[in-house]
């Protein structure tokens, strides 16, 4: 365990994580100002959609190949409710259309990057 914790995870290791995380500070930017009201809507339908993310690629990474990629589908589809979450968000007016276009553009890079992270693990 010790071992483990000096020198990290193998999928800490992988940049599509790195970036989704990177994806997670921002939306808790982004959330921390939307209004009160919404902290039992919006904020939090966003802020797990994006720590969604990340939490399946960590989780899928331990199993099968097969099972990585189920939990990198799951992450697509989180990903998907990301893009959704900051489009009413904007026209909520809960963020700026140059908040929104960051979001989108972040959440493409994590796209292109999972889709080559499953089709580096094969047809298994």
């Amino acid at each position: 365990m010790d071992e483990q914790k000096r020198e990290g995870f193998n999928f800490e290791k992988l940049l599509v994580y790195q970036k989704a995380l990177d994806y997670v500070d921002f939306v808790y930017e982004l959330t921390d100002k939307f209004p009160k009201s919404e902290i039992f809507g919006m904020t939090s339908q966003f802020n797990r959609a994006a720590c969604s993310i990340p939490l399946n690629i960590g989780e899928g990474s331990g199993g099968t190949t097969a099972e990585f990629k189920n939990f990198i589908r799951i992450s697509f589809r989180s990903l998907n409710e990301c893009v959704v979450c900051s489009t009413i968000a904007k026209r909520r007016k809960y963020i700026t259309e140059k908040q929104n276009d960051k979001s989108r553009k972040q959440l493409l890079e994590i796209t292109r990057m999972l889709s080559g992270l499953r089709n580096s693990l094969g047809n298994k």
